[in-house]
This record gives structure tokens, C-alpha cells and sequence, in this order.
């Protein structure tokens, strides 16, 4: 086992590339997907579950568990991992972009963000300081920058603006994280959708040298064309042996057209938040499950996937459970929706290895076109 952190690549297809990041807790396969576990629970899973579906590693949340049950109570019940019972690696935001879309009342200053929370009102300072403080107090392998993430449209003068104090930011999150072996901080490209903004900010965290960057403010209401426009340069700006990271990201469609871009790491809410309100993600494109062609339907939601929801029940049980809010539900519906999201993945990792990228992207979105099976 490792004890250093590090990123190899192992083949590229295009710009699309695979390799493995390797941290103490375990090696992390690119492109990976980390599924989100916002208040140390990937909701309706079990972390075991999490990790039979291909889950290499977790994405926890500053903001939120600085309030409940706050990081020192987490840090005196032995971190993250162990409060949660998840051995492997685990990346936590900073806090920024929540403290931006959740907290009442904010105040931004050079110094940081004054805010009220969003849960009983309570007073808070978080500063690039304070979050790499919680960050280690949690216990995170993967350390992410207190920045500022502007939502779209924006001026482009307070885009500069906000882009300028993210680095400066960046400054004092790198000191304030020291020095930690075995563990990471990657830096957060910000400037919107310009390009010589994005250039200025990936030369000022290069300056001052990260184990990983991110992109960042992107996934913020642009839409998919303007974030594929950007995705064109963004990720060549940074550098070419360390993990990208794309931020917030995204539908099946966004991350195969990110990984076609040059991106190795991706998060996002929607498998589990859509298995909750009954939507399903599959091969031939999304289905609903409310909907009532499913309630005569004995047959799987899609006749490929070995996950438990494809090989134990049908549509029809689905939909009934869904209809009746029974919790198993949330359950089987979110465990289908990571499944497919980690086989997208382990097929992508496959093509870039065999350097048939295009070739994929071309039968995914074929593929998906086709649309869901006829009704019975």
C-alpha cells in the first residue's frame, strides 16, 4: 500500500485519458465518478453498497457537516471514515459553493464568508483557513480550496474579480494546509467561460503547486453547450500529470462529453437525488417510474445491469413502491442509478485503454437515442 499521494497515466484516447490516483486508503481508478454523501451518507445506501456498485471514493461536505454534527465532534469520534464506515478515499468540498447557494445573510470580505446557517441560524466565519482546518479535523484525503464560485451570468469584471480573490484564497488555503503526507489539496481554477481568465487562474495555482486542480464555476447555469465550449480549453491549461477534477458534474451525457475533454474526476447529486424521485438512468436514455406504463410491466428496468434492482424485481414492483413512498424505493432505485453511472465509467476506462474512445461516445449517444424499451 502506498503511502504517498500520487497520479499515473496509464493510455489516452484523444484527449480522454485513464490512470489510477493512488492515496494510503486505496487507489482511485480515472475516470472516476465519486458519488455524494453531503451529510456523511450517500442517501438510502449503505456504504458497502456504495462500494459494490465500483464506487472508489466518496464526496463529503464542508458546509454541512460543520454544522451537524460539526467537524470536532467528527474529529473526537475518530474522522470521517470511521464515523461514517467508509474505509476508503474520501474528497470534501470547502464550503464555498454551499455558503454561496444555502446560507443566509452572507457577507463576503478579503478575509472570508460571514454567514448565517441555513439549518437554526447560527453564526459563522468561513475563511480559506478555517475550512482546510475542517477539512483535517474531518479527515479528508482529498483537500479542496476555499473559493468563491460566481453564478452565471456574471459581468466578465466580477468574474476577474471573483476569479483574483479565489487565487488569493488559493494562497492562504495552500499555507494554511501545510505539509501532510499522504494526503492532497487540490487547487480550483475559477474564471467562467474566459479563456484568458481560466489561463490567468490555472497559471496562479501552478505558481504555487497543488496535488490536483479542479475546474471549477462550471455546472452553474450555462447550459451544456457553453460548459463544453469551455471544457475545449480548461482542462489543457492545467497540468497534464495531475488529476482535473470538473466540479458538479453531471448527467451521463456531460460526463462522457468531459471525459472526451481531458477530465479524470467528476461528482454529482443526480444519480442519488433522481433515484429518489423516481428517475432512472439507463443505457437507452432516462425513464420515469411513475409513470403508469410501468405498472404491468414485469420486466426489468434494463435487462443488462446486474444491479439489484434489475435482477430481483420489475418494473411493476418498482412502480408500485414508488407510488406507495415505501422506502425501499429510494433504495433499490438509487443503487440501479450509482451501478449505471460506475458502469458508464469502467466502459469509458475500457475504451481510453484500448484507444476507442470515439467509437464509444458514438455508440453511447446512439445508444441512448434509441430511447426506453416499447410498453408492453
Amino acid at each position: 500500500m502506498t503511502q504517498e499521494f500520487s497520479f499515473s497515466l496509464a493510455a489516452t484516447s484523444g484527449k480522454a485519458r485513464t490512470g489510477t490516483i493512488s492515496t494510503p486508503r486505496g487507489d482511485i481508478r480515472t475516470p472516476a465518478f465519486m458519488p455524494v454523501g453531503t451529510a456523511a451518507t450517500v442517501k438510502a445506501m449503505m456504504p458497502e453498497s456504495v462500494r459494490a456498485t465500483g464506487a472508489d471514493i466518496l464526496l463529503g461536505n464542508t458546509y454541512h457537516l460543520m454544522l451537524r454534527p460539526t467537524a470536532e465532534r467528527i474529529a473526537a469520534l475518530g474522522g470521517l471514515h470511521k464515523f461514517m464506515n467508509w474505509d476508503r478515499p474520501i474528497l470534501t468540498d470547502s464550503g464555498g459553493f454551499q455558503v454561496m447557494s444555502l446560507a443566509d445573510l452572507r457577507k463576503l470580505t478579503e478575509e472570508g464568508v460571514a454567514f448565517k446557517s441555513h439549518i437554526d441560524g447560527s453564526k459563522h466565519m468561513l475563511s480559506p483557513e478555517r475550512s482546510m482546518e475542517i477539512q483535517r479535523l474531518l479527515g479528508s484525503d482529498i483537500v479542496m480550496c476555499f473559493d468563491e464560485c460566481p453564478a452565471l451570468p456574471a459581468t466578465r469584471d466580477d468574474i476577474a474579480k471573483s476569479m483574483e480573490l479565489s487565487m488569493r484564497w488559493a494562497k492562504r488555503s495552500r499555507t494554511a494546509f501545510g505539509e501532510r503526507p499522504g494526503y492532497a489539496l487540490f487547487g480550483i481554477q475559477q474564471g467562467g467561460l474566459e479563456e484568458d481568465l481560466r489561463a490567468q487562474s490555472a497559471e496562479a495555482l501552478q505558481d504555487i503547486g497543488f496535488e490536483g486542480y479542479a475546474v471549477g464555476g462550471l455546472a452553474v447555469g450555462e447550459g451544456q453547450e457553453a460548459m463544453f465550449n469551455t471544457l475545449e480549453f480548461a482542462p489543457d491549461q492545467l497540468p497534464k500529470d495531475k488529476p482535473r477534477y470538473l466540479m458538479g458534474v453531471g448527467k451521463p451525457d456531460d460526463i462522457v462529453g468531459a471525459v472526451a475533454r481531458g477530465i479524470d474526476m467528476m461528482d454529482c447529486v443526480l444519480p442519488s437525488r433522481s433515484g429518489r424521485t423516481g428517475q432512472v438512468f439507463t443505457r437507452l436514455g432516462v425513464l420515469n417510474i411513475k409513470n403508469a406504463r410501468h405498472q404491468d410491466d414485469p420486466r426489468p428496468l434494463d435487462e443488462n445491469c446486474g444491479c439489484p434492482a434489475c435482477k430481483n424485481y420489475s418494473r411493476a414492483y418498482l412502480h408500485h413502491v414508488f407510488r406507495s413512498q415505501e422506502i425501499i424505493s429510494s433504495m433499490l432505485l438509487t443503487w440501479h442509478n450509482l451501478h449505471y453511472y460506475q458502469d458508464l465509467m469502467a466502459g469509458m476506462r475500457a475504451a481510453i485503454t484500448e484507444d476507442r474512445f470515439t467509437e464509444f461516445e458514438r455508440d453511447f449517444h446512439s445508444t441512448r437515442a434509441q430511447g426506453d424499451i416499447d410498453p408492453l
